[in-house]
């Protein structure tokens, strides 16, 4: 697996009201985003509140996840934490079910740009499957610069780099001086019409959970150089997409899954359900 592109879709993680996993309802999901446009899936990433997930119930939704797949589109699966020897041992057990792991960058310790890129190496060297770094800044407090990536990106087991740091001159140096079989993904929706004139693979989309048909063609139209259409798409979609990140990821998007009838509206502590006002706006937006 050399490479990946197009909309993958970081998948929530349905509960019941009892908050155990509610897996025929995860099923409805999976099933509704790969018959609607899906390149790629992505498991257990920050979507699928996986701080709050034990480690049978990792290992249980991605073989779910995997054994519903039907269309067999390539499977990626979250493996990433701040403790470096701890996320060396997860990733050379990763599930054979993955395709490519996901590894973002450490929270909490805000590691030096030299920490990261050893941190990574670590993880590229033990890996049996590619890996794909994650840049989220808003989330870890620690930004992997352009260069920094673009080292990383010379390793023959990092492929890809979702980079959601907004800061497009950032993305900029990385366009311009990567390897060229380096992908390049977003991790921000509102952001992915502007990043892909700039030449970025694709998207890994929350957005894509509740509207992957929708998403999907903004994404593909750009893809293929209709900004025409996918500008359309993009504005006809923005305050939909804003609303699904106001009271934090995936609070938004499970309102809106809920609302479509797909899951139940529950989430696991710390997080808490979308309030009445954003569940009405969503209503709204949806009826469009």
């Amino acid at each position: 697996m050399n490479r990946i592109s197009g909309m993958g879709v970081a998948l929530i993680t349905p509960f019941k009201r009892d908050k155990t996993i509610d897996f025929d309802a995860l099923e409805k999901v999976v099933e509704y985003i790969t018959a609607n446009n899906a390149d790629f899936l992505v498991a257990l990433g920050t979507t699928a509140e996986t701080p709050t997930l034990n480690a049978q119930e990792k290992k249980d939704i991605v073989q779910f996840v995997s054994e519903k797949n039907y269309w067999k589109l390539p499977l990626v699966v979250g493996v990433g934490g701040n403790n470096t020897a701890e996320t060396v041992k997860n990733v050379a057990e990763v599930y054979e079910e993955a395709d490519a792991v996901l590894s973002v960058t450490p929270y909490y310790n805000k590691p030096s740009q030299k920490g990261l890129h050893e941190h990574f190496t670590a993880i590229a060297d033990a890996s049996p499957k590619p890996v794909i770094l994650y840049n989220v800044p808003g989330r870890t407090g620690v930004n992997m610069t352009a260069d920094t990536c673009l080292k990383l990106a010379e390793h023959e087991n990092i492929i890809a780099v979702k980079e959601a740091s907004g800061n497009f001159n950032q993305l900029g140096y990385i366009m311009r001086n990567k390897p060229r079989d380096f992908a390049v993904l977003s991790g921000d929706d509102g952001l992915t019409l502007m990043q892909l004139a700039m030449g970025i693979d694709g998207v890994i989309s929350v957005a894509g959970n509740a509207f992957p048909k929708e998403f999907g063609r903004l994404v593909h139209f750009a893809m293929h150089g209709n900004f025409a259409d996918a500008r359309l798409i993009h504005l006809q979609m923005i305050e939909l997409i804003d609303l699904l990140f106001v009271e934090g990821n995936p609070v938004g998007v499970k309102a809106a899954l809920a609302i479509k009838g797909l899951i139940e509206n529950e989430l696991r502590l710390p997080l808490v359900k979308g309030s009445e006002v954003l569940c009405e706006k969503l209503k709204k937006q949806i009826r469009l």
